[in-house]
Order: structure tokens, then C-alpha cells, then sequence
């Protein structure tokens, strides 16, 4: 049998402006965009190597009024769960997102646990972080 991940969705407060960050600053392509009810969903990933896609919707999209209030909720304190990207230069995409006027919220730094990482808040306040996978062999 085999598994794997289709899309991940991510809570945020505005699709549109959420998209500067995800489109724009990281890059990924815009793979299906669908409005219903008053609501979006944005469906990203790279066209050009297929795999894992992310999903962006506010909190009421597709939920009770309760719902998508306590999800409110956590978004705006920031508790919801972190996006983790991979990329194979940390620096020039670091560079890019920070270019944006993204908040930095950790520099590229090497972890004791081998990737070199950073982190970043999207537009809604979403923890992303952007890690590099250290070469077969190598250690930080």
C-alpha cells in the first residue's frame, strides 16, 4: 500500500491578500481558485513537480458559524498549526520572502537536528517555516 499527503489546509483571515505571500513571495502556482457561498478556496502548489498542494480559506469556509468563529479565534492568537516548506537554497528563498515584507520571525540558522531553517509569519499570522536538508554525510 502506499500513502502520501494530497493538500494541507491553511486558515487564513483574506485568501486574496494571503496570496502575496504564498504566490508571490514563495513562489508556488495558483492551481485552482473556487468561490462559493461568499467563501474561496485556493488550491497552490508548483506546477512544475507535482506533490503536495496547500489550500487557503478563511475560517468560516465550509463550517458552522460556531466553527469558523473559535477558528478565528485561534488564528488571530496564532496557535494554529505550522507550514513547513522544503527548498534546496534557504538563503536566496529567505532572501525572497524577507524581500516581500514578510515577518521574519528566525533567520536562517543551522538546528542541532540537521536542516538549516527559518521562519516567517504569513499575512493572517500563520508560523511558516522554510527548511534546507543538510547533504547526506554532513552534519551542522
Amino acid at each position: 500500500m502506499t500513502i502520501s499527503l494530497q493538500y494541507y489546509h491553511v486558515t487564513v483571515n483574506d485568501p486574496e491578500e494571503a496570496l502575496a505571500f504564498y504566490r508571490d513571495a514563495l513562489g508556488l502556482d495558483v492551481l485552482n481558485d473556487v468561490s462559493s457561498g461568499g467563501h474561496r478556496w485556493v488550491t497552490l502548489g508548483s506546477a512544475d513537480q507535482p506533490g503536495t498542494e496547500i489550500v487557503l480559506s478563511d475560517p468560516h469556509a465550509g463550517r458552522s458559524k460556531a466553527d469558523g468563529d473559535t477558528m478565528q479565534e485561534l488564528l488571530t492568537k496564532g496557535v494554529l498549526p505550522m507550514i513547513v516548506f522544503n527548498t534546496d537554497d534557504l538563503d536566496r528563498t529567505f532572501e525572497q520572502v524577507r524581500a516581500s515584507g514578510a515577518e521574519v520571525l528566525q533567520e536562517p540558522i543551522d538546528q542541532p537536528w540537521g536542516p538549516k531553517d527559518a521562519a516567517f509569519r504569513d499575512p493572517s499570522g500563520n508560523m511558516v517555516r522554510i527548511l534546507q536538508a543538510q547533504p547526506q554525510g554532513q552534519s551542522a
